[in-house]
């Protein structure tokens, strides 16, 4: 053995005694950390878990919405496992320059996968330099380049990751090369184009070198890939709120515990509002302790699933580039509140075990300054810089400014977006629930909604008798639960009117609009007049679960003693509330959206949309140039609940229509502005998000601006009426609703044929 393998082994050795050493605390760390969070069962149908698991890691499906850096991403991962190998080979060719894997060492399929790998990963990892460096803050467009996902990320973290990876790539291919040069000299019939595919070519180079150099060469390469290797399992070790490092361990469980096992995004129906891992409803709330909190107020209140996501974040920032909020100068980042979080847990939670062991029964109170701090700060819509919005240190008020939080519009996008399933909505609601149900900390406005739906059970406070002036007026009778039928079950559908679509006024045009149609194609309805209440939407999202939970078990038992089983609703957010949320309550129903009926009726011909007579000869025509429209995708019909074709499709069956889509659409549709309770309260920070939105569809050149949601109805024709007021908008564009649209085109067929000339 000489003295440099001697030396290498020693340096070895110790480096890797050292990163073990440092790697095995920082897991027991993690693992005290998670173990802080309420409890929360996650590991129902293990077998569809661990096939969600393979499915999103090595199809990347969840990375597809940026298509490149998904390959790249790829290329990269699969080469750091599969050319962890050569980490393994490398302790032994520090001894045995001739070394080869056992049993697998020389088998040619092998060899192609590793050259392959090193290849594409080296272009990969290339790549991801190139383009986290093309899209960083100081070559983006906005307020301090806050429009780079990568703003407020930790730029060093994920350099030195990148450049550890680049450096194992470069090992492992100038290793085949040295290799294929030491079989040459010592004869070996592997040592061909055949194991050597994509190396041999260089391979041919080092042959010329003396064996001597070649053995040495050896050596010293794979001394400086495990020193590479354990120089980066020590830096992590020492840095356990490393995201872009720890993803790739953690990510395995996080999409593993993700909420639906069979792989569903989590979106749609909020997760309930829980105590000791027991979902809090009314009749359990005289069960619990006095001391009971509602939501998250501290770090370790949320579910060890919550701590678990902020650890896994990888400051992608997929979900930053995504958010409404963000991209209207609001203070909150999805991304930065995630990085707030995980800084938080991790800097806290040392002393909350402490605590434990000092107290014995549970957290308590121990002698430092961030014991103290509270998580959320006041609400004041204070004009402030997006980083002073987060702190996770606890120098100074709070963790969080309340402006964080009230900005969300729970529209759904970072949680669609992250490719290791964060539960980013989740987490903001239930810290809501806290500053609502305990601090009563929420925007004056909200005062107002409560208020309302406490006492007259709609955002508006109208009366109860005023839920039917809608059908005032309809050339057929509407029938009503409890005065025209004694049961649902004697009608197709319950029409579920919703409060907008009983006192909105440009709400109540759908809501006829859907109803002729309904009729028009012989489906059977009717609706609860009175007895109907809000669902509870806003209130939830508000953070208000009690109230919540009052209005949806008196609409739950209402709708059952009324036997209802199928629902139609013209509103996003009762449609998402009604089939996903009051299973939870023991409703369960068949809920349509009016989209998705209206558009089967006209596929079945019970609904025939016509052109009006100066569209006739150009219904078929690709140069149409009758009425151009655009669809906005509600948040809670498409990204919650995957409802895109219906609208589309049934827009496209209207003759003469020219349909032009907006660039953010379908899944990166942009938010109307008006979730997560947002409708009720005033936009002071930023700019506002109706805007934003009304401006991308006023530049595609359509004359109308279709929608599927009431809420988006009026966010949007706000937006369209302030752009028309500045001039900057044609006048004569207008937001309708989808099923307007179709009975305008339905009423045309119904008119008589026009006298021919004599």
């Amino acid at each position: 053995m000489s003295a440099l393998q001697i030396i290498a082994a020693v340096i070895t050795l110790g480096i890797t005694a050292v990163g073990g050493a440092l790697a095995i605390p920082a897991i027991r760390a993690f693992i005290a950390t998670f173990q802080l969070g309420r409890p929360e069962d996650r590991g129902d149908r293990k077998g569809r878990r661990f096939g969600t698991v393979a499915r999103e890691i090595f199809g990347h499906t969840r990375m597809s919405r940026l298509p490149i850096v998904a390959v790249a991403h790829w290329l990269t991962m699969t080469s750091f496992i599969v050319l962890s190998l050569a980490v393994l080979a490398s302790y032994f060719q520090v001894w045995n320059p001739t070394f080869a894997l056992p049993i697998i060492g020389h088998f040619f399929l092998f060899e192609w996968l590793v050259e392959f790998l090193g290849w594409t990963g080296l272009f990969g990892i290339c790549w991801l330099i190139w383009n986290r460096r093309d899209k960083h803050p100081a070559r983006a467009e906005g307020q301090d380049g806050r429009r780079s996902r990568f703003f407020g990320s930790m730029f060093w973290q994920a350099y030195f990751v990148e450049i550890v990876i680049l450096v194992e790539i470069i090992c492992v291919l100038t290793l085949r090369g040295l290799e294929y040069a030491i079989g040459r000299y010592e004869g070996e019939g592997t040592a061909n184009g055949l194991h050597y595919p994509l190396t041999a070519w260089y391979g041919q180079w080092l042959h010329h070198m003396s064996l001597g150099n070649v053995k040495a060469l050896i050596v010293v390469v794979s001394t400086i890939k495990i020193v590479t290797a354990m120089t980066w399992l020590i830096v992590i070790a020492r840095n356990i709120t490393m995201g872009v490092a720890w993803h790739r361990f953690l990510a395995f469980f996080n999409i593993f515990f993700k909420r639906h096992a069979d792989g569903r995004t989590s979106l749609g129906a909020l997760q309930p509002m829980t105590v000791d891992g027991k979902a809090v409803t009314l009749e359990s709330l005289e069960e619990l302790d006095e001391d009971a909190t509602f939501g998250v107020g501290a770090v370790e209140e949320f579910t060890w699933k919550g701590l678990l996501d902020f650890s896994t974040c990888t400051e992608c920032g997929r979900c930053q580039s995504q958010c409404p909020a963000w991209n209207t100068d609001k203070p909150l980042s999805p991304k930065l509140l995630m990085m707030t979080l995980r800084e938080h847990a991790h800097a806290k939670a040392p002393y909350l075990q402490a605590a434990q062991v000092a107290a014995g029964t549970g957290p308590a109170t121990a002698e430092n300054p961030i014991m103290e701090i509270p998580l959320i700060g006041a609400t004041g819509y204070d004009e402030i810089a997006p980083l002073t919005a987060y702190n996770p240190g606890g120098d100074a008020d709070a963790v969080i400014d309340a402006d964080v939080l009230w900005s969300c519009t729970t529209c759904g996008a970072c949680v669609e977006q992250c490719p290791v399933d964060i539960e980013h909505v989740d987490h903001i609601v239930d810290m809501r629930r806290y500053q609502t149900l305990i601090e009563s900390a929420f925007p004056s406005e909200l005062g107002g909604l409560f208020k309302n739906l406490e006492g007259k059970q709609n955002p508006w406070g109208m009366a109860p008798r005023a839920r039917l002036d809608w059908a005032k007026g309809l050339p057929f009778d509407v029938l009503v639960f409890g005065q025209d039928v004694e049961s649902l079950t004697e009608v197709d559908y319950l029409f579920w009117v919703g409060c907008a679509g009983a006192y909105e006024d440009r709400a109540k045009k759908t809501t006829r609009a859907v109803a002729e149609l309904l009729d028009t194609a012989g489906v059977s309805f009717a609706v609860l007049g009175d007895g109907e209440a809000c669902t509870g939407d806003s209130a939830r999202r508000a953070g208000n679960e009690m109230l919540f939970q009052a209005l949806a078990a008196q609409n739950v038992e209402t709708l059952n003693e009324a036997g209802a089983t199928k629902i139609v609703v013209t509103c996003a957010h009762c449609f998402n509330t009604l089939k996903n949320e009051y299973p939870q309550l023991g409703g369960n129903y068949e809920v349509v959206h009016h989209t998705q009926l209206l558009n089967r009726l006209v596929r079945e011909k019970r609904l025939v949309p016509v052109a009006r007579p100066d569209e006739a000869e150009i219904t078929n025509s690709a140069m149409s140039t009758g009425a151009s429209v655009t669809y906005h995708d509600p948040c809670y019909l498409g990204r919650h609940n995957g409802v895109y074709a219906p609208p589309r499709e049934l827009l496209g069956a209207l003759p003469g229509v020219e349909y032009r889509e907006m660039e953010r659409s379908g899944i990166r549709s942009f938010c109307c502005g008006a979730g997560g309770a947002r409708m009720w309260m005033e936009e002071k920070l930023g700019s506002r998000i109706n805007l934003n939105r009304t401006q991308e569809a006023v530049a595609t050149g359509a004359e109308r601006i279709a929608v599927g949601c009431p809420f988006c109805r009026v966010m949007l024709t706000d937006g369209l009426t302030a752009e028309q007021s500045d001039g900057r908008a044609g006048e004569d564009v207008e937001v309708v609703d989808v099923a307007n649209m179709l009975l305008a085109a339905v009423r045309r067929g119904a008119e008589p044929e026009p006298a021919a000339a004599e």
